[in-house]
């Protein structure tokens, strides 16, 4: 039997942050709001995963790094942002002026570079949760990703721990073999949640000129096209981790959503379909209440990792 929708509460507790909803926009889709504030009010979103934020000011790659593929995009911007104190001079204001939660996702090259980042955003006023982008070359390691070792990932996320208050949610890359070792790591390291997945990675060629469509060669693919590997491994490692996930990848509808949360997603990221339509992430939470009134649910939390195994039918 169904409920009215005003009778459900889309609020959630996630890594000991109270979103009033489940649905946030994905680091690097969303810049920093402005854009997006022209269109919407912004206290409507669950929270704001702002763009990538390193130690120092990045220039990122040189053009082309953006490519549409098919049901999806190749990015290689390079994470170019113009460094923490800007951040908090200079965006994080404009974000206080919303009732949403935001999240910082901060990138480095060396583990003291992630240590430092959390520890100058301690404490800032309006910063809610920080999300680690390990998906970074590791420059004391031979460019390996932190995020391609269990061990650099655990490492990571205990240099973060020990220097912040503030909820640490790494981010796992989907180029491994096995995702659930990484989950392990998260958590033992003293994640307070995890999120997943970031992009895969890919390139595209130009047969014209025979040449790579972006000028760094690979780009991270993101969109429609790597939704049932990003569902998969976020059941994965929900079924891993007693921290809470947070599911990222090819979300473009309600149903997307919702097949997250039954997969064992507490909350979930909206990414690449904020280029292609900017309201989203808006009928996208309004989907997810008429979902869970029109099922009899009163909460996002009733339906989380309830996904059962097809039944066999009986002869």
């Amino acid at each position: 039997m169904g409920l009215s929708p005003d009778r459900v509460s889309l609020e959630v507790d996630f890594a000991g942050v109270r979103f009033k909803n489940p649905v946030l926009v994905a680091s690097g889709t969303f810049g920093f709001g402005r854009e997006f504030a022209r269109i919407y009010d912004l206290s409507l979103l669950g929270g704001i995963c702002v763009k990538g934020t390193s130690l120092e000011p990045r220039k990122g790659n040189p053009p082309p790094r953006i490519f549409e593929t098919a049901s999806g995009m190749l990015n290689a911007i390079g994470l170019q942002n113009d460094g923490v104190d800007s951040f908090v001079a200079d965006k994080l204001p404009f974000l206080r002026q919303f009732d949403t939660k935001v999240v910082v996702n901060i990138v480095g090259n060396r583990v003291e570079d992630y240590a430092e980042l959390a520890a100058r955003l301690d404490g800032v006023e309006g910063v809610h949760a920080l999300e680690i982008n390990i998906s970074c070359p590791n420059v004391e390691h031979g460019h390996a990703e932190f995020a391609a070792d269990p061990a650099m990932t655990h490492r990571v996320v205990s240099a973060v721990r020990e220097r912040t208050r503030l909820p640490v949610i790494p981010k796992l890359s989907p180029n491994v073999t096995d995702i659930r070792p990484f989950a392990r790591a998260c958590e033992e390291g003293g994640a307070d949640g995890i999120s997943l997945i970031n992009t895969l990675v890919g390139t595209a060629i130009d047969i014209k000129t025979r040449t790579f469509r972006l000028a760094n060669v690979t780009g991270g693919l993101s969109g429609p096209c790597i939704k049932p590997v990003a569902l998969r491994m976020v059941y994965q490692a929900a079924q891993e981790v007693s921290i809470p996930v947070m599911g990222i990848g090819g979300i473009a509808t309600a149903e997307d959503a919702i097949e997250f949360l039954l997969a064992g997603a507490s909350c979930v990221q909206v990414g690449t379909v904020n280029f292609v339509d900017p309201l989203a992430p808006l009928s996208i939470i309004e989907g997810i209440r008429d979902y869970l009134a029109s099922n009899g649910f009163s909460s996002p939390s009733e339906i989380v990792g309830t996904v059962t195994r097809l039944q066999e039918p009986r002869p």
